[in-house]
């Protein structure tokens, strides 16, 4: 009706008047929106796990999810399409996951980044009084895939711009991502309701903070973590070196990669979460041997672990933590960060003073409140660790983090300074294949921390066999993938005094 409302003005208005080529625009707009077009769904829940299992490596929880909702939509086909909001780090696949799952379902595929979008009217249109004016990125992306029920994948959601002078785009997205308001979403372009409760929302994000609560809270949070290592053999065995071989021009005989020569790519050239700098590392491999293949030098080859060196250059990463714990004082904590887990090193050491707390790393004010509070534990408990009073009261103690350009924070380090202070204080070692994480209270008791997934995965990767986790976070054992759980001893202490029984070596250095 209101196209027609407008044709009939479009006809009646001489072709050089101002609001003509507005109004041609308004028209040509509607039609380009598939009002009742549709893609054909086939579900077949078989062929569909099929599709899923082909396109990425584990992932169960994810697949799961996704094979429940067409399950449903098979059996009640009018029911509401879930929003889905992937979290993890950077390279573990959740972009092309969307790619997938519109493949599993048969339905077309449309991605809108939203990074960096700082303007409310890139969500929902500009008004048409405007010269220039268009409709929103989300009509704009309909009517590019001419269907109305694709799956659209809205990219990096944790980097909208703040809102400000041209309003806030996470406030437009609000009735965009809500299956109750959506089937009426009115784009100011358009000035009337279209109905995107068919479209299949699959939103994407590193980190969950930059989120706002309201806009978070209308999507269902799925965790895709990092990978451990054998799952980056399977990954770089079945999907990264086929694809970095063809677009080098290779056949599978003129480049062969063995196991164990990926295994120790893995693990001396690559220590991320996701699987972005394996790839590159394996496509310099490739483009190294193609070199030589388009040369006639070689009709092809079998790289082993001990060409690395000559094709990459020396290993990037070494296993350090033996050698950084060798001395009282430093402990190995675990940390989380937006890229996945990480490993850190915290050094205590003395020097003669009156009793002075130096703090140095870059450190945020809760991790300096954490290393105050795990101070004030060890000097009220100093006689149960058998620690003289003097030795703290006459003794200026500097705790340092390494890499002083790097800014850290947050309290899970809690437990990590306590043992390094406790080590430094009692001569006694921290045991070079353990590390830690937990929060501590002014009472010894170790409380609860966050990302647990990730800080184990991270120990695993550096060569760690034992990990202290607080007794409060056994909730989270089940998150943890099977054969991380297989390699490693997981002790779960209550107190700082089973952490410090546990990662202490009996014998003193004075």
């Amino acid at each position: 009706a209101v196209a027609r409302k407008e044709l009939r003005r479009l006809q009646r208005m001489p072709e050089g008047a101002g609001e003509y080529g507005m109004v041609r625009s308004y028209i040509d707009a509607i039609l380009a929106l598939p009002w009742s077009k549709e893609t054909e769904e086939r579900i077949d829940i078989g062929e569909a796990r099929g599709i899923l299992d082909e396109d990425h490596y584990d992932l169960d929880k994810i697949k799961r999810r996704i094979l429940e909702h067409l399950a449903v939509h098979r059996l009640n086909s009018s029911g509401k399409s879930p929003i889905l909001c992937f979290v993890g780090p950077p390279g573990v696949g959740k972009t092309s996951l969307g790619q997938s799952i519109a493949r599993a379902m048969g339905r077309k595929f449309v991605r809108v980044s939203l990074g960096g979008v700082h303007d409310e009217a890139e969500i929902r249109g500009h008004r048409r009084t405007y010269i220039g004016a268009l409709p929103g990125n989300i009509l704009q992306a309909l009517g590019k895939v001419e269907v109305r029920n694709p799956v659209m994948l809205l990219d990096e959601i944790d980097k909208l711009g703040a809102g400000g002078f041209h309003g806030d785009p996470a406030a437009a997205l609000l009735e965009v991502l809500d299956p109750e308001q959506n089937r009426t979403f009115r784009d100011t372009y358009l000035a009337m309701p279209f109905d995107l409760s068919h479209v299949f929302f699959i939103a994407t994000a590193n980190i969950l903070d930059t989120i706002p609560g309201p806009l978070r809270d209308r999507m269902e949070i799925i965790t895709l973590s990092g990978y451990t290592e054998e799952d980056k053999m399977h990954i770089a065995s079945r999907y990264l070196l086929p694809r970095q071989r063809e677009a080098a021009g290779l056949t599978a005989e003129q480049l062969v990669l063995e196991e164990d020569t990926l295994l120790a790519l893995i693990r001396g050239y690559t220590r991320e979460a996701g699987c972005r700098n394996l790839e590159r590392e394996l496509g310099a491999i490739c483009r190294w041997v193609a070199v030589r293949v388009a040369e006639g030098s070689s009709s092809g080859m079998q790289v082993r672990p001990d060409d690395l060196a000559t094709i990459l250059g020396p290993q990037h990463f070494e296993n350090e933590v033996a050698s950084r714990v060798a001395l009282p004082g430093v402990a190995t904590g675990l940390a989380w960060t937006p890229v996945g887990g990480d490993i850190l090193f915290i050094e205590a050491s003395k020097s003669p003073g009156n009793g002075r707390l130096i703090l140095t790393g870059q450190l945020g004010d809760v991790m300096k409140e954490s290393a105050q509070a795990a101070m004030s534990l060890v000097k009220a408990r100093a006689a149960d660790w058998q620690i003289a009073q003097e030795s703290i009261d006459k003794s200026d103690i500097h705790i340092h983090i390494p890499a002083g350009a790097i800014p850290k924070d947050g309290p899970s380090a809690g437990v990590t300074l306590a043992v390094a202070l406790i080590s430094l204080l009692t001569g006694r070692k921290v045991r070079p294949d353990v590390a830690m994480t937990g929060e501590i209270s002014l009472r010894g008791l170790v409380l609860p921390v966050g990302g647990i997934k990730e800080k184990v995965l991270a120990a695993l990767r550096a060569g760690i066999h034992t990990v202290l986790l607080p007794a409060r976070n056994r909730r989270d054992y089940e998150d943890i993938p099977e054969n991380a759980r297989q390699q490693l001893t997981f002790i779960w202490i209550e107190r700082v005094e089973d952490a410090v029984a546990q990662a202490l070596e009996m014998s003193q250095e004075r």
